[in-house]
């Protein structure tokens, strides 16, 4: 919907953002333990210190259909629409766009009058989809020039290539494939950019018939699941370069660019190296008139009882951290990584971002450990895993499910689902907030979060 001025949640600088007030409320995708007993559903967290409901459930939207897979969700508009180059200065943040992964369906949820009580605008189904762009599995997406961008994992038989769509950020129309030249990309997973530079990049996973049943022993000790970062040029939608990560790092995911649209690098997650089942972190970079990319962090398995694993890890002894999030803070100082499988959330300073420097941690759930909360009651299970920062960096909020088939995988005995909080020290270091720890209901499993107002991971910048 158009409005006289610019929506006041948007910033022309991640400095700006840092600003602004604190959020009040959390949306966070549930999808539903059992997927065809009743939909999905997307909540609302009360995330307000002074209010009588802090940390709990406060609203609920059910989706229309079961099956859907929520995901990963994010906002019709955000800062981005700000930047000179963009034709729609004047949309306002108002509209959730929450993809169903399994289903291709894509909910269009309206937050306003009320956000506490969101309402489904729209529904966009997988036919309509399928025939625009070629493209299914709709999996992440973004905000930015042009529109909203989303990748899709695959073909509509569960096959590749995967890559990004286009959807109009006011009429929700799916406009069709935005890939002019896709050069030898195949493999998707997520996007993200650099507008100053005139740069998109993306990652791979694997196409939905490598995902959907759970990871797929042959597939991965093959090296067959995503090991390259690709970059494109932004306007002419051109692939322009391919950085290959070596076939023993499999399942290259999160983007996370620094917000300084004036820096040209980021970081990416590798979830597991099949040389000693470490996770690690790239830095990827400009080096003269091109890109490149380094190892910058590595995180090693933890020696285990094959008695205390599940089937998928007894041979190794050991559990690996399997990194499946990162984010960075909007000052580009801390990033943070989701140890899913050993239960740890780490934080490091990236101030020089070739050589980043552990600055907290915090362990709940892990296949083995099963670290409890303050709050709760008994050991936890799950980990650390969809992760998202507040604007001034003083909160960070995280779930502990990754995507049903996955989670039945490593947690054979089912996950207890999940939300917690941590403080962030300006200075470095994290805690656990005490008080904040909500249990979903045991038929719901959460996932990403989405903070109203914007987020770390929610918006791009054009201005330093």
């Amino acid at each position: 919907m158009p409005t006289w001025r610019p929506d006041p949640t948007f910033y022309p600088s991640a400095r700006m953002a840092m600003q602004a007030p604190p959020e009040k409320l959390a949306y966070v995708a549930m999808l539903n333990v059992e997927p065809q007993a009743r939909p999905d559903a997307l909540g609302v967290v009360d995330v307000d210190p002074a209010s009588s409901s802090y940390g709990k459930l406060v609203g609920q939207l059910d989706m229309p259909n079961a099956g859907d897979e929520l995901h990963h969700f994010g906002w019709n508009a955000c800062s981005s629409a700000l930047c000179p180059h963009t034709p729609h200065p004047h949309v306002e943040r108002r509209y959730l766009i929450v993809p169903g992964l399994r289903s291709s369906r894509i909910h269009v949820v309206d937050t306003k009058p009320d956000p506490r009580k969101p309402q489904i605008a729209r529904v966009i189904e997988a036919e309509e989809l399928h025939h625009r762009t070629g493209y299914s599995r709709p999996h992440t997406l973004h905000c930015g020039p042009e529109g909203i961008y989303v990748s899709a994992l695959g073909a509509p038989d569960g096959g590749g290539p995967g890559g990004i769509f286009l959807m109009n950020c006011e009429s929700f129309d799916v406009l069709g494939r935005w890939e002019v030249d896709r050069g030898p990309q195949h493999l998707a997973y997520d996007l993200w950019w650099h507008l100053g530079h005139d740069t998109l990049i993306t990652s791979e996973w694997g196409t939905p018939n490598m995902i959907e049943d759970g990871v797929v022993p042959e597939l991965l000790l093959a090296g067959k699941y995503g090991h390259q970062i690709h970059f494109w040029d932004l306007k002419k939608r051109r692939h322009s370069q391919v950085l290959d990560l070596g076939a023993e790092q499999q399942m290259v995911l999160e983007l996370r660019p620094a917000h300084d649209p004036t820096k040209a690098y980021g970081f990416v997650g590798v979830v597991v190296s099949l040389k000693d089942l470490s996770a690690s972190i790239w830095l990827w970079h400009r080096d003269g008139a091109a890109w490149a990319i380094r190892k910058v962090i590595e995180i090693p398995a933890e020696p285990a009882d094959p008695d205390a694993l599940p089937p998928l890890l007894k041979g190794f002894k050991a559990v690996p951290p399997l990194v499946t999030d990162i984010d960075l803070s909007l000052d580009d100082r801390f990033l943070y990584v989701s140890c899913w499988a050993t239960g740890e959330m780490r934080q490091y300073d990236v101030s020089d971002p070739f050589n980043p420097r552990l600055a907290g941690s915090v362990h709940i759930g892990g296949i083995v450990r099963q670290a409890g909360h303050p709050a709760a009651q008994g050991p936890l299970n799950g980990g650390p895993q969809m992760v998202e920062i507040s604007r001034d960096g003083k909160r960070v909020y995280f779930t502990n499910s990754l995507y049903r088939s996955w989670d039945e995988q490593f947690y054979p005995a089912g996950v207890r689902s999940w939300m917690v909080k941590l403080d962030a020290d300006p200075a470095g270091g994290i805690r656990l907030d005490e008080k904040f720890f909500l249990e979903f209901d045991p038929a719901f499993r959460g996932h990403q979060v989405r903070l109203e107002g914007g987020d770390a991971s929610s918006d791009s910048y054009c201005y330093p």
